[in-house]
């Protein structure tokens, strides 16, 4: 009697749960979580566009999609605004792959990721200073990339902002009377930055801190 109520018991528990303990886990293909994942994305549905290209990664990493994968889920992250994860992922997409045909479309990528980052002209520019370096980049090693076409645009914004920041700097070098200072930054603008539009306005505050000085020196 109690070995059957003992074996019911169990029959019982192993119905309840069973599932839990021997639930298999139903994996698709890669081909499938490939197609999934370009759906999701193409819907903008970058989240799970994530998870599915994680998994096809992970899964199937000596599949042919795999290198799809890495790509989609750097930029999954890009069109979410995450950049660092963007620019991490974009990183490790060209240490893998050095020599990848999508190589300059990653350094573009990368770029852009610092490019959205740029702050106003009173900040911190070291967004500018990497997206800059970034483009450089491409330039040089892909001149004729299309990319590297496209990237003219974003270096002449980069160059605008740090000429701008120089600038400002020096200003408020100028207005609290620290000439010297002032005019190294106003000389920077000059040296590293000629062509984006504050030239003569440079050339302006050096002659009056060069004025301000001689007065200084004077007295």
């Amino acid at each position: 009697m109690m070995k059957r109520i003992f074996i019911l018991i169990f029959l019982l528990l192993f119905e309840c749960s069973g599932c839990a303990w021997f639930e298999i886990r139903e994996e698709k293909s890669a081909q499938e979580l490939a197609s999934s994942g370009i759906n999701e994305f193409k819907n903008s549905n970058y989240r799970k566009a994530i998870e599915l290209f994680e998994k096809l990664r992970d899964w199937y990493p000596f599949s042919k999609y795999a290198i799809l994968a890495e790509l989609k889920i750097a930029d999954a992250h890009y069109y979410l605004k995450e950049y660092e994860e963007a620019i991490s992922a974009y990183g490790e997409f060209e240490s893998l792959h050095p020599r990848n045909e999508a190589i300059p479309y990653i350094i573009y990528q990368i770029g852009l990721c610092y490019f959205e980052q740029l702050d106003t002209v009173d900040r911190d520019q070291t967004c500018a200073k990497k997206g800059l370096d970034a483009f450089n980049r491409l330039t040089g090693q892909f001149p004729d990339d299309t990319y590297a076409k496209k990237a003219g645009e974003y270096k002449k914004k980069c160059h605008d902002s740090l000429a701008g920041h120089e600038f400002y700097v020096g200003l408020f070098y100028y207005k609290n009377k620290h000439y010297k200072a002032a005019m190294q930054r106003f000389k920077t603008v000059l040296s590293k930055y000629p062509d984006v539009g504050i030239h003569q306005e440079a050339l302006r505050y050096i002659a009056m801190c060069e004025a301000s000085l001689t007065q200084e020196y004077l007295k």
